[in-house]
């Protein structure tokens, strides 16, 4: 069955994805023959339950996939999400080894045969996990009563301790079928028993035991190694190193921030967004949460007020008036020389998505949904930083001073249309233990598209 399932993903790819691995191969080929140098990148999985690590060499060319810390279990979008990468990286290695074709029923079980093995080539798909957001930011998460009454829901994930967290019965007698099942939950029950505090471990822990079981389901090895951004590489960086000089360079003076804006396309005449957010001595760090407000003297950064409210996140697709909440309350204040020369171990925050993913190896990205269920405003944001980066206007000398390739990655996308959906509730975060036949998921292929740069 598993082969049976490869084979018809692979054949569903290769027919409506054909421009993708065009694409990619191209970019590939050019690529290797810049011989592109950067910096050796340092991933890790769970095997076992044990976390391992692995360097891979900076001329790999790197697609970026993603799973979420605000929930869990493995859910639908999730799993799509590392099958369409794994596909997209071994398609790509093999019909670049082997020149660009059609390619014939051979090359399909060649690449079927492929899929079984962990990642070779030069072209890895890795994901890049995201440690800033709340913990319960869709209003999915089984733990997230625990979270609100152990005063965490407005921490971002890096901060969050698996003490005193449990499952809500109520969640999940409501969610049973649609979001989570029962035995996602005695799964998830028997890791919390052996937690060692870190929520973000307990989360990848159990999700690689997931992604095993689903190896052996769709044929595939699904372990793909991960890093964590951006506070898990601000904790361990010196002031002198790449995030820091980030935030240092968008905050060097009002022209500075104003570019760092127009990216977002935020005018500057209220200056409410902060570029990166301040955490609270509370804990708190949701950007949601947090309000705040830039003060200039002249052209230099003053100061920025920082409030944070308790607020509300977002729904789950299930029940649209379940909308998870952040509590929150405090407020403080940072000098703009905080910012201009900063320091994570003085100052923590989180910088805006598109200023830390230019700390991400990634050559190509792959999107969940751009245009239904993710927003493109931040596919814009993130394509105005970099082409202000190629241009050294913003961000100076990025590739000399830290080996960073400052090239517009390749973007792909799920086609929203064809995103794998529970086949009777049509949620894309669905758990994928709530899915009893995979054949009705794999019925739906594997189309991504091939975006063009926004402008």
């Amino acid at each position: 069955m598993a082969d049976d399932i490869c084979q018809t993903l692979v054949e569903d790819f290769l027919q409506n994805s054909w421009p993708c691995v065009k694409a990619i191969v191209k970019k590939l080929k050019g690529f290797k023959e810049a011989k592109k140098q950067r910096k050796p990148v340092s991933t890790f999985k769970f095997k076992n339950g044990r976390k391992v690590y692995r360097s891979f060499e900076g001329n790999n060319f790197f697609l970026r996939g993603s799973v979420e810390y605000s929930n869990p279990q493995l859910t639908l979008e999730e799993v799509q999400g590392i099958i369409g990468a794994r596909i997209l990286e071994t398609c790509g290695n093999y019909l670049s080894n082997n020149d660009l074709q059609e390619p014939e029923a051979s090359d399909v079980v060649e690449i079927c045969e492929a899929l079984k093995k962990p990642s070779e080539g030069p072209l890895i798909a890795f994901l890049l996990n995201t440690d800033d957001i709340e913990p319960d930011r869709y209003s999915m998460n089984p733990l997230k009563e625990s979270m609100v009454t152990s005063g965490q829901s407005a921490f971002p994930v890096a901060y969050v301790s698996t003490e005193n967290l449990k499952t809500d019965p109520h969640f999940v007698d409501k969610y049973a079928g649609n979001l989570i099942c029962p035995s996602e939950v005695d799964l998830m029950n028997r890791y919390l028993e052996n937690a060692k505090g870190s929520y973000v471990d307990f989360v990848d822990s159990l999700k690689y035991t997931q992604l095993e079981e689903m190896s052996e389901t769709f044929g595939m090895d699904l372990g793909l190694y991960a890093l964590r951004l951006p506070i898990a590489k601000l904790q361990t960086e010196t002031k002198d190193n790449l995030l820091h000089y980030i935030i240092r360079e968008t905050h060097r003076d009002y022209n500075s921030i104003s570019k760092a804006y127009n990216c977002m396309r935020r005018s500057m005449a209220k200056r409410t967004t902060l570029l990166t957010v301040p955490h609270s001595d509370k804990g708190y760090g949701s950007k949601r949460a947090a309000r705040g407000k830039l003060h200039f003297e002249g052209t230099k950064l003053k100061n920025v007020t920082v409030k944070y409210l308790t607020t509300r996140l977002y729904p789950n697709e299930i029940d649209p008036e379940d909308i998870s909440i952040a509590k929150a309350e405090d407020s403080f204040t940072v000098t703009g020389e905080e910012l201009a020369d900063y320091r994570f171990s003085k100052t923590p925050s989180s910088p805006q998505f598109f200023l830390y993913s230019i700390a991400s190896p990634e050559n190509a990205v792959l999107w969940h949904g751009i245009g239904a269920f993710a927003a493109p405003k931040l596919l814009r944001s993130y394509m105005a930083i970099r082409d202000l980066c190629r241009r050294g206007e913003l961000i100076r000398d990025l590739h000399q001073k830290y080996g960073v390739l400052t090239e517009i990655p390749l973007q792909f996308n799920l086609v929203p249309d064809h995103m794998w959906v529970h086949p009777v509730h049509r949620n894309i975060d669905s758990s994928i233990g709530c899915v009893k036949d995979i054949k009705r998921l794999v019925q739906r292929g594997m189309k991504l598209e091939h975006l063009p740069a926004f402008k």
